[in-house]
């Protein structure tokens, strides 16, 4: 047996017995380790003669989630951060420093969601070559537990389709294909002339059910409702400022014939 898989039991056994009923409709802890690694492949960066891996992993559970896992969070956190390693090794990807993982509450996820914010910091001794350390993290992916029904449209079912959209001074913009960037580029979405927005400033997306804006490290930041954040689960009404610009994110129904 591999040396992960001996890893993924250990973790899979950290909460069996007694608790295993409890991860049911919660986040699963050998999932989160697989999608661990799945933003580590995703997020490496290949250089002239090393292909690096990130060495920090920000995990956001929401309330429920992060409860369940109090008890054993350090145990926990030892088992992915071993996980992680041993991925690094096995595709030999050089890593900064020791992998460390963070836990994080976020209170816009549900139940059997959670998200993974990844960078690279540079470890005490800098190599020769290495990419420049990232600031804050950046984007969060954020993962949402499939349903187990098959997938059927709205028109599918009988129902009206879902308009979203986002209003900017009386204009709407409606979102076709579940996301749209928006920013001063003419290659976004919803191109703003603002010149307090960066070329590309923010995007909406679609995660499930749910949509969230995400600041693409825009150099003056981002508001929600009045308050600055990086990524914010979006409801209807959401008032999103960028530079001077104010969006209002809505979801509606289409109005039957």
């Amino acid at each position: 047996m591999s040396v992960l898989r001996n890893i993924e039991h250990k973790i899979e056994g950290l909460f069996e017995g007694v608790f295993g009923r409890a991860f049911r409709t919660h986040v699963q802890p050998v999932e989160l380790a697989r999608k661990l690694v799945k933003e580590m492949e995703d997020h490496k960066v290949i250089s002239v003669s090393r292909v690096y891996a990130p060495n920090e992993y920000t995990v956001y559970l929401g309330p429920s989630d992060r409860e369940q896992f109090a008890s054993y969070e350090e145990s926990l956190r030892t088992e992915l951060q071993d996980y992680i390693a041993e991925n690094a090794r096995r595709e030999r990807y050089e890593l900064l420093s020791p992998p460390e993982v963070k836990f994080e509450t976020d209170d816009d996820l549900e139940m059997g969601e959670f998200g993974i914010a990844t960078r690279m910091v540079q470890g005490p001794v800098p190599q020769p070559g290495a990419p420049e350390p990232a600031g804050p993290p950046g984007a969060t992916m954020v993962y949402r537990k499939p349903v187990e029904t098959e997938a059927v449209s709205a028109e599918e079912l009988g129902l009206a389709r879902e308009i979203v959209s986002l209003t900017v001074d009386d204009t709407k913009h409606e979102l076709d294909g579940g996301r749209a960037v928006i920013g001063r580029s003419k290659d976004c979405d919803i191109q703003l002339a603002d010149p307090n927005v960066s070329r590309k400033h923010a995007e909406v997306r679609q995660e499930g059910a749910a949509y969230w804006v995400v600041d693409l490290d825009s150099t003056n930041g981002m508001e929600v409702n009045g308050r600055r954040q990086k990524r914010a689960k979006l409801r209807q009404g959401d008032r999103i400022t960028l530079g001077s610009t104010e969006l209002v994110f809505r979801r509606e129904t289409e109005p039957e014939a």
